[in-house]
């Protein structure tokens, strides 16, 4: 679920406060999940280990948590988005497209 924040690029369509929300969150992310698999491991589980981090941001922006847990999903959603095209236009460059094609 949470992204690395290496590549900037894939942060471009974001304003500078969402940048700054979902970085927070991602990094406090890397504290707590560590190494898990985020595909192997239940949603839920990964939530509730967010819910500290997306808690103090809901108080401190004076908003539910509900909110701040469907804007970081938004944005998850927007980033990953655009590390998937940034990904098909490497492939695209390099010839790959059809490599991964099925004949």
């Amino acid at each position: 679920m949470f992204q690395s924040t290496q590549n900037s690029n894939q942060f471009d369509a974001l304003s500078q406060e969402d940048k700054a929300m979902l970085e927070r969150i991602n990094a406090y992310a890397e504290q707590v999940l560590g190494d898990i698999d985020p595909q192997k491991t239940r949603i839920s589980f990964q939530l509730d280990k967010l819910k500290p981090v997306m808690q103090e941001i809901a108080d401190e922006k004076g908003m539910s948590l509900e909110d701040i847990f469907i804007k970081y999903m938004d944005l998850a959603s927007i980033v990953s988005a655009k590390q998937n095209a940034m990904l098909k236009e490497d492939f695209d460059e390099n010839g790959l497209t059809n490599f991964v094609e099925m004949p």
